[in-house]
């Protein structure tokens, strides 16, 4: 077997296995981009346990785009206070405002890489759980759980390897489900498929 049709054969099980263990969280179960996009700037070196009230608050506060585009500055500063990165909120504001503007939100992942603060990760979470688009997010997790399964005996920290496994995934995601088969390789390596496990 290639490394590409060791990658290709797990889509089945893994999304069957999705199905019934996925973590139940509040930005699932839902199509909004916003929401989806949110949920992913906040995850960014955060941990999902730390995000979950932070993300409440936001919502609760913040519930579209357009509201994040007009909070002043330091309401928004104060929402995000003890997530850290602080440049993440700031960008969110940003991108919310380009959004606002356009009056929709970008859906192919070429465009949603021309928002600030959003890089290929992002991008290709946003347009697969969103918007359906078979593209892959590539995360620390999905790069670990790539290389295992296909064999791959490189160092997934060298940009060379991250590129590979990148083109291998892109490869991967299954047209029909793309967005709950990336949130299964996130699942899959944050919950079972752990680092030096």
């Amino acid at each position: 077997m290639t490394e590409q049709q060791r990658l290709n054969a797990i889509a089945a099980p893994l999304l069957a296995w999705y199905d019934e263990h996925k973590r139940t969280l509040p930005w699932r179960g839902t199509r909004d981009p916003y929401r989806v996009w949110v949920s992913e700037i906040m995850l960014q070196q955060t941990r999902v346990a730390a995000v979950l009230p932070y993300y409440q608050r936001w919502m609760d506060e913040l519930p579209t785009v357009e509201a994040l585009a007009a909070v002043d500055e330091e309401r928004l500063m104060k929402l995000w206070q003890g997530l850290g990165y602080y440049s993440r909120a700031r960008n969110l504001q940003k991108a919310a405002k380009i959004i606002a503007a356009a009056g929709a939100f970008p859906e192919s992942y070429e465009a949603l890489l021309g928002l600030p603060g959003v890089g290929e990760y992002t991008a290709g979470a946003v347009a697969s759980i969103a918007f359906d688009q078979p593209v892959p997010a590539v995360d620390g997790n999905v790069l670990r759980v790539a290389a295992r399964v296909a064999e791959l005996r490189e160092d997934i920290m060298d940009a060379k390897a991250r590129r590979r496994i990148r083109g291998l995934m892109d490869g991967a995601v299954p047209p029909d489900r793309p967005g709950a088969y990336n949130q299964a390789l996130m699942d899959l390596g944050a919950t079972v498929c752990l680092p030096n496990g």
